[in-house]
C-alpha cells in the first residue's frame, strides 16, 4: 500500500468508525480493540506488513482520541522541538537542525481540536479572547500556543519535548559541555549554597544544565521549585514541593504569577529555592530571597553574555519596582548572585559552556566580574565544526567564604 493509498484509506476508515462506533460509551482500549478489528476486515486479502498495519491502526485512533499525526512526531526520540505554523506547515528540530515535514492536518479545525485537547489536558483554556497559552503536555513537554486573529499564519502551536531521561551532569560531560574537573568544582559550589545564575540564549541549554546542576543539591534538603511550565526532573529529594503558574481565565481572573509563588514559597521553609526562569519583576523577589538567608539558589535568564545577564537582571527588577534608584539594585543583584555561567548555541549547532564567571563586589557604580572559564577554541576548528574547551583564566576565585562555612579546602 503506497503512502497516498494509506492516507486514503486512514481517512475513510476514521469516518467508518465514527459513524458506526458508539465512541462516547467505549473506553481508550476497547476502542483500539475495535479499530484494530475493523482495519484487518477492510484490509482482507490485500497484502500490508504488519508494520503499515500497526501504524493505520496508530493514525486512526491518535485522530479519534489521541493528537493526531503529533502522536507519531512526540514518539520520536530523536525529535526535540516541534513547530507548527498552521495546518500545513510543521517544522522539527532532529539533531540541532530544523526540517519541514511532508505532511499536513486536515484542516485547521482538525489543528485546533488537537491544540484544545492539549490544552484541557492540563486545565487550561485558550479561545479568541484569550488566544496565547503556556502549558505542558502530560509527559512535562512545554507548549505554546498563539490563536488567530494574533497568528496570521493559523493556529501556531510549538512544542520543546520533555527528556524521558534526566539530564545529568555525566551527559553534560559526554556531550563536551563542561569537563570532569568543572563538573567536580561545580558540585562542591552547589553543596556550599553558593547563588548560581545559568544565562544564555533560545535553545542554548539552560533549562537542561540547570536540571543537570540541580542534581548535586543536597538529598535531605527541603526544595521548592518554581516554573512557568514544569520541567525540572530533580532526583532523589523527598523534600520536594513543585510549584507552577497558571494563566489567567477567560474572565481575566485566577492568574498564578512567578511573583506570587516565590513570595508564597518564602513562608514554606525552603533550604533551596529553584526558579526555573526569570523573565520579569520576580527577580526582584528572587534577588531578595538570596539576600534574607535562602543561599544555594538556582536560576537561568535570557541573556547574550553574563555582562548583558547582570543589565538584563536590572531591567528585569525594574519592571518590579520602578522607582529603586539604579545603584541600590546593582548592589542588591552584587550581594545576591554569586556565579553566572553562561551557555551558547554555536555555529554548528553545538551547545557549549562559554564561561563560568564570579560576581564581585559593586565598586564605582560597577559590578566587578571575575571570569574564572572562558571557552577558547582550538585548531582543529572549522566554519562548520566548532572544537574546544574551557580554559581556566589566571584570576584567583575571591569569595571563598561560604566554600570555608561548608568546611570544603579548595583551590577553584
Amino acid at each position: 500500500m503506497s503512502f497516498e493509498q494509506e492516507q486514503l484509506f486512514v481517512a475513510e476508515t476514521r469516518k467508518y468508525v465514527t459513524d458506526t462506533l458508539s465512541l462516547g460509551d467505549m473506553e481508550d482500549e476497547e476502542l483500539e480493540e475495535r479499530i484494530e478489528e475493523i482495519v484487518i476486515q477492510r484490509i482482507g486479502s490485500q497484502y500490508c506488513p504488519i508494520e503499515q498495519k500497526v501504524s493505520i491502526v496508530q493514525q486512526i485512533y491518535s485522530s479519534i482520541r489521541g493528537l493526531g499525526l503529533l502522536d507519531a512526531i512526540l514518539r520520536d526520540d530523536a525529535i526535540t522541538e516541534v513547530m507548527i505554523n498552521g495546518p500545513d506547515n510543521i517544522f522539527i528540530e532532529q539533531g540541532g537542525r530544523l526540517m519541514k515535514l511532508d505532511r499536513k492536518f486536515e484542516s485547521q479545525r482538525k489543528l485546533e481540536d488537537v491544540i484544545q485537547r492539549i490544552v484541557g489536558l492540563a486545565g487550561r483554556e485558550v479561545n479568541q479572547a484569550n488566544p496565547i497559552c503556556d502549558t505542558r503536555l502530560p509527559d512535562g513537554s512545554r507548549v505554546n500556543v498563539v490563536l488567530p486573529p494574533i497568528a496570521l499564519c493559523g493556529p501556531t502551536l510549538t512544542i520543546r519535548k520533555f527528556s524521558k531521561t534526566p539530564m545529568t551532569v555525566e551527559k553534560l560531560i559526554a556531550y563536551g559541555s563542561i569537563t570532569q574537573e568543572i563538573a567536580d568544582k561545580l558540585q562542591l559550589l552547589v553543596q556550599a549554597k553558593y547563588n548560581i545564575f545559568i544565562s544564555g540564549g533560545t535553545g542554548s541549554g539552560k533549562t537542561t544544565f540547570l536540571n543537570a546542576l540541580s542534581n548535586y543539591i543536597p538529598k535531605d534538603e527541603r526544595v521548592i521549585t518554581i516554573e512557568d511550565s514544569a520541567e525540572l526532573q530533580i532526583a532523589g529529594v523527598e523534600n520536594l514541593v513543585s510549584l507552577e503558574a497558571r494563566n489567567a481565565n477567560a474572565s481575566g481572573a485566577g492568574e498564578i504569577s512567578i511573583r506570587d509563588l516565590i513570595k508564597s514559597s518564602l513562608r514554606m521553609r525552603p533550604e533551596r529555592i529553584v526558579v526555573g526562569e526569570v523573565r520579569g519583576g520576580e527577580a526582584l523577589d528572587m534577588l531578595q530571597a538570596m539576600n534574607t538567608g535562602h543561599d544555594g539558589s538556582l536560576s537561568t535568564g535570557h541573556a547574550n553574555s553574563t555582562q548583558d545577564m547582570l543589565s538584563r537582571l536590572e531591567t528585569m527588577v525594574l519592571q518590579g519596582a520602578a522607582g529603586l534608584p539604579l545603584p541600590a539594585i546593582r548592589q542588591q543583584i552584587a550581594s545576591a548572585v554569586d556565579i553566572i555561567i553562561h551557555l551558547s548555541r554555536l555555529r554548528d549547532h553545538s551547545r557549549k559552556t562559554m564561561e563560568i564567571c564570579e560576581v564581585g563586589s559593586y565598586v564605582d557604580g560597577e559590578i566587578e566580574l571575575n571570569p574564572l572559564y572562558r571557552f577558547e577554541e582550538d585548531e582543529d576548528s572549522t566554519l562548520e565544526k566548532v572544537s574546544g574547551h574551557l580554559v581556566r583564566t589566571e584570576n584567583p576565585m575571591r569569595n571563598i567564604q561560604k566554600l570555608q562555612l561548608a568546611g570544603i579546602k579548595m583551590v577553584f
